[in-house]
């Protein structure tokens, strides 16, 4: 009776093995199918994809340490510098100056692009109020178009008056102390009416002179058509 139950108590232990077995293979194969559907989807992400969320969890990081030093009445940038060493902070400055490098005048497009990223950077915040209420007074005109004219419909504030006057002083100071003189030729050709239009011709001269000289050559002599 004993050796019975002993072999009943053996199938009874195969039985639950066999149960564990089935049980841990289909936990398995969930697994892995749960692990082919995650792959698929991280083939289908951009390239640059873990990058971007961790620059956007550190930005949401920040911006709530931020609001919580505000909330303390704590200065978060002196907060957040006192935890950077000096050597991280010398290697943050030159990877800043390198990523904006000055390369002074190139082409007048160069030149105009430098100065429209300068002005959108110093724009003020945008007023969402203030958009929407512009958009509702101006209507179809608000989008512009061929056939749009906006003169008398949009009146400047005096704010933004005064930072274009403020903008146009601080260029004309920035010309000033980086101009310098140089050398006059008493029998160089006079084509200019001032000292402005002077380093106009000659930065024309410098970018166009070799395509144009044909042409200046030809209204020096009167043969041109």
């Amino acid at each position: 009776m004993e050796q019975e139950k002993t072999a009943a108590q053996k199938l009874v232990d195969r039985k639950e093995r066999l149960r564990n077995l089935h049980k841990m293979r289909q936990e398995a194969r969930t697994h892995n199918h749960q692990e082919v559907i995650a792959e698929d989807a991280r083939k289908k992400l951009p390239n640059n994809w873990e990058a971007r969320k961790r620059q956007a969890d550190w930005i949401m990081a920040d911006e709530k340490a931020r609001e919580e030093a505000k909330a303390e009445g704590k200065d978060y940038d002196r907060l957040k510098l006192l935890q950077i060493s000096a050597i991280d902070a010398e290697r943050i400055e030159r990877k800043q100056r390198k990523k904006n490098p000055d390369g002074g005048f190139a082409t007048f497009e160069a030149q105009t692009a430098r100065q429209y990223a300068r002005l959108v950077k110093n724009m003020p915040t945008r007023d969402m109020k203030k958009y929407e209420k512009q958009r509702q007074d101006l209507g179809e005109a608000f989008y512009g178009g061929p056939n749009t004219v906006l003169h008398g419909l949009v009146k400047d504030s005096p704010d933004a008056i005064n930072n274009m006057v403020k903008d146009l002083e601080q260029q004309i100071e920035k010309r000033k102390k980086y101009s310098r003189r140089r050398t006059y030729n008493d029998d160089a050709d006079v084509d200019f009416i001032n000292e402005r239009n002077s380093k106009f011709n000659k930065k024309l001269e410098r970018f166009y002179g070799e395509h144009t000289a044909e042409i200046k050559q030809n209204l020096e002599r009167g043969t041109a058509i």
